[in-house]
């Protein structure tokens, strides 16, 4: 993040002194709308809704899949230009995996992508804290919980595998959802991948700065499937 020292002192009174519950009240627009969002501002993509901004994520993906992509704000003119402030259209909580890197697979440039990855694409904390910041201060306008096919950190909580440091710690955070999808039929990875999926994004919307955004229209969270052989994107519900 990209904020001058003065700015990022603002966010960080600002955001103590209202707190999560002043959005519903639109002291948002009054005091972080007007000092925040605003210093953060730039040209690109403006006044997205929730819905354009993951359909945005949806057409980038499927160019990325056809072989169409048009690498968009990769330009030296761009890099100056995110370099004084950022206002990126979408956040994306993916796993660490190597193979899924999302300005890649969603044809999307410097500023465009506020991106958080952990193994396993699960929302600790810190995450949740990340994102909230991406939301509410960035100006994000769709959260995608982005899994993908045939993940490490998924197979080896199915598996109870035995590990060594803080490794377990993920596999710890992913056993729930192996628990609430072993009655499933079909592929026993598949299904607890996509359910991994969909728990982080519930918990997610049980953050009370996000919660807020949404009743407010302001932000969606989703959960999407990334298939490691075709590099297609598909929504999971």
């Amino acid at each position: 993040m990209s904020i001058q020292r003065s700015k990022i002192n603002l966010s960080r009174r600002t955001l103590f002194k209202f707190g999560a519950g002043a959005i519903g009240t639109g002291v948002l627009t009054a005091g972080l709308g007007s000092n925040l969002l605003a210093a953060e501002k730039t040209p690109a993509k403006e006044d997205v809704t929730p819905d354009k901004a993951l359909q945005e994520l949806l057409d980038g993906n499927e160019r990325f899949v056809k072989a169409k992509r048009r690498n968009p704000n990769q330009t030296l003119s761009r890099l100056a230009e995110v370099a004084k402030s950022q206002k990126p259209f979408a956040s994306i909580l993916g796993c660490a995996d190597s193979r899924v890197p999302s300005e890649i697979v969603f044809d999307q440039g410097l500023g465009d992508l506020f991106v958080c990855r952990i193994a396993g694409n699960i929302a600790t904390t810190q995450q949740i804290g990340s994102l909230e910041f991406g939301s509410l201060v960035l100006g994000a306008k769709v959260i995608m919980v982005m899994g993908h096919e045939r993940c490490g950190a998924v197979d080896a909580a199915i598996k109870g595998a035995q590990v060594p440091g803080q490794i377990g710690s993920l596999l710890q955070a992913i056993k729930p959802s192996v628990e609430s999808s072993k009655e499933q039929s079909g592929d026993k990875l598949e299904n607890v991948c996509k359910a991994n999926i969909l728990a982080q994004v519930e918990k997610l919307k049980s953050s009370s700065v996000l919660s807020e955004l949404i009743k407010a229209e302001k932000l969606k969270i989703v959960g999407g499937y990334y298939d490691l052989d075709t590099g297609r994107i598909s929504l999971v519900s």
